[in-house]
C-alpha cells in the first residue's frame, strides 16, 4: 500500500514538473539536429563542416514540446466548441 502511494506521488510530481516546464519554456531543442539548426558533416580530411539545414525545425533549432502541443490542441478544440 505504501509502495503504491509512493509511486503515485512520484508520478504526480513528474507530471506537474513537466507541465510547469512546458508552461515556462514551450520550445525545446530539436532532437534531430540537437538545437543547432543543421547537421554536422565531415570533409575528406575529417574536419567538421556545416551540413544541410534541418527540415524538422526549419533551421531554427527549436521545436514545440509534446506537452505544449497537446495543450494547444486541447485549447483550440475547446475554443472552437464554445463559439
Amino acid at each position: 500500500m505504501i509502495l503504491l502511494l509512493l509511486a503515485s506521488a512520484c508520478l504526480l510530481v513528474v507530471t506537474l514538473g513537466y507541465s510547469f516546464r512546458c508552461w515556462l519554456s514551450p520550445f525545446g531543442d530539436c532532437r534531430k539536429c540537437d538545437g543547432m539548426g543543421h547537421e554536422l558533416k565531415t570533409d575528406r580530411k575529417g574536419r567538421l563542416k556545416r551540413g544541410k539545414y534541418c527540415r524538422r525545425c526549419d533551421a531554427t533549432g527549436k521545436r514545440i514540446r509534446v506537452g505544449r502541443w497537446i495543450y494547444n490542441r486541447a485549447a483550440r478544440t475547446y475554443r472552437a466548441g464554445t463559439r
